[in-house]
């Protein structure tokens, strides 16, 4: 690694020809070995005599007794920090050193991939080193030590070594949440399973359902009642209530006998037979013809080929998605087409863009997870659950590490940090192929580069309507590359953008009367689903804003694609497909 900068005689001990000496000692930490950057000599010089100005600038006021410096950042907003000279020089001493951090990493003159591998490594180490994480340096913490004698100290104590335990942060109130008692509440029954998999058939909402059911594919990386967490901002509720059949995989939390399982048995035993299954039940609740044996027979015969023909609708969220995308182009190559539309949710089928879940992912961090777990194994949710909340540091760790540990505290019950931390396992085969050929190489967008069931996949080939939501600041599934995604479908297309993140974007019922979405709405839905601006940008160019949910605009285009309304079916199941036991099932349940 070469760093480039200049500097003048006697300026070796200045504050900003430090701060270029730490930013290469936290570079050499964060990129391979031998990897070359360089920093522009005349950006570096502006930033050094502007840290030096103003660090000149914060002794000075802070010897001579001036007006006090601002601090605005949450971390720091109690009155104690504001009330107590220290603390708010302290605080901003913190913050100065941040931005000059920050502002030497974008200085830094790299490959994409190196420049976004230090932007990470540096914003870890920015947020690790901020005072309000030392007990010592955190007024808050030491003024709750001496209101409570010591109490908050002993609790915090014991916060720890129960997490210690456990081996995960505490982030939320677990033992006030319950899965089928306040989260993933809806009326239904588990009708199939298997060793991958558990389909749940809910109680339909409405006197009558549109023929095609809608089944649901949620992602495998964690748990399915994302959808369903309260009654309020539960998608699969919402979809009941618009008059449609919902059924919902809930796939199994992998066990150390689930370490050989690949990306084909995910696709061929697990979304696959949700088809299947969904196909055969959404044909068996189609009305009974008149009775004479040729009609009964030519409706059996006309209910098999619905089964096999647009019997049923599909829905994926995250790597759900690139599932069903997957299993999708499956069963065209195979000459098969059960599903009549298909709905992708913050999906990647396209990886060419993977946001900052690309520091995670090169050459030798793939080559590591084939080597160790690739042939056999598993990564442990715990695993995953850390690499996702780094993330978000500042929101994810060290908050709960200031409110649990220094100060004492429990943190409140929050349904949605409760289902974050329900972690599941991934199995080593099935988590290696993925990042090999999805994530590092791009495979899945190229036509005939890959094999899956043992047939060439062709996205290309999917030629059925699809609806395609990106949320615009998705920080795991970029809405550039959502979009990208949508165009790698064959069939009539239309893409949403909705405001917010990954899960705040998807889970936003009409109700709560939050945030926007934008679309082609000019020339009708048709005809804005039909065509697709070569990109991104040009799309957004085009796109009006709408206030509120997009779930509405999904839900109408969802009913086109639905099919004729029929009576509700009056029990789970169907085709010989009767309820195992209430929902939300066995498999939800089993923690990591």
């Amino acid at each position: 690694m070469a760093a480039n900068a200049t500097s003048r005689p006697g300026d070796k001990t200045s504050p900003g020809v430090e701060f270029a000496q730490r930013l290469q000692q936290v570079l050499a930490s964060s990129l391979a070995p031998g990897a070359a950057v360089c920093i522009d000599p005349s950006r570096l010089a502006r930033i050094q005599q502007q840290y030096a100005r103003e660090y000149a600038e914060l002794w000075a006021g802070l010897l001579d007794g001036s007006a006090q410096p601002r601090v605005d950042d949450r971390r720091f907003a109690g009155e104690a920090w504001r009330s107590n000279r220290f603390s708010t020089y302290t605080a901003a001493l913190y913050l100065l050193n941040a931005r000059a951090m920050m502002e030497l990493a974008e200085s830094v003159q790299a490959d994409d991939k190196s420049r976004q591998r230090i932007r990470f490594a540096i914003q870890q180490w920015v947020d690790a080193a901020a005072p309000s994480n030392i007990w010592a340096l955190n007024p808050d913490a030491i003024g709750e030590a001496l209101r409570s004698g010591g109490e908050s100290l002993r609790r915090g104590i014991d916060n720890l070594l129960r997490d210690m335990q456990r081996g995960k942060l505490t982030q939320t109130d677990e033992s006030q949440f319950e899965i089928g008692r306040n989260v993933a509440t809806t009326e239904g029954a588990v009708v199939f399973e298997n060793p991958w998999f558990q389909l749940l058939d809910y109680r339909p909402l409405q006197p009558r359902v549109h023929e095609r059911p809608l089944l649901v594919v949620p992602p495998c990386i964690n748990k399915f009642y994302i959808l369903d967490l309260q009654p309020a901002n539960s998608l699969v509720r919402y979809a009941l209530e618009q008059g449609h059949r919902v059924l919902v995989m809930s796939w199994r939390n992998p066990d150390a006998e689930c370490g050989h399982w690949t990306w084909d048995d995910y696709i061929e035993h697990g979304v696959l037979e949700a088809v299947r299954v969904a196909g055969e039940i959404a044909a068996a609740a189609r009305p009974a013809q008149p009775a004479s044996r040729r009609r009964a027979a030519a409706a059996r015969q006309r209910a098999d080929t619905a089964a096999e023909e647009g019997g049923i609708n599909a829905l994926g969220f995250c790597i759900g998605g690139t599932l069903l995308g997957t299993a999708l182009a499956v069963l065209r190559e195979r000459g098969r087409r059960p599903v009549h539309s298909a709905t992708f949710l913050t999906t990647l089928l396209d990886f060419s863009d993977t946001g900052v879940l690309d520091v995670f992912v090169d050459e030798a961090q793939v080559a590591m997870r084939e080597a160790t777990i690739g042939h056999g194994g598993l990564l442990a949710g715990s695993e995953l659950a850390a690499a996702f909340s780094s993330l978000r540091p500042n929101d994810l760790t060290w908050n709960y590490v200031v409110g649990n540990y220094l100060k004492g505290q429990t943190p409140p019950p929050f349904d949605l940090l409760y289902w974050n931390s329900d972690s599941t396992n991934l199995p080593g085969p099935f988590l290696a192929w993925y990042l090999r050929n999805a994530y590092l190489e791009n495979k899945l967008s190229r036509p005939g580069a890959l094999t899956v069931c043992g047939v060439p996949l062709d996205l290309g080939g999917i030629d059925l309507p699809a609806y395609v939501y990106g949320s615009r600041e998705d920080h795991i599934v970029p809405w550039t590359t959502a979009y990208a995604s949508a165009r790698l479908l064959g069939g009539p297309t239309r893409f949403v953008l909705g405001a917010s993140g990954h899960i705040a974007g998807v889970i936003n019922p009409p109700s709560s009367g939050k945030r926007s979405h934008w679309r082609l709405s000019h020339g009708g839905r048709a005809a804005a689903a039909s065509r697709l601006p070569d990109s991104a940008q040009a799309w957004l160019q085009r796109a009006d804003e709408h206030a509120g949910s997009w779930w509405p605009d999904w839900s109408a285009w969802l009913a086109e694609h639905a099919g004729a309304l029929q009576p509700a079916p009056s029990a789970y199941g169907g085709a010989g497909y009767q309820a195992i036991e209430p929902a939300p099932g066995r498999y939800v349940r089993v923690r990591a």
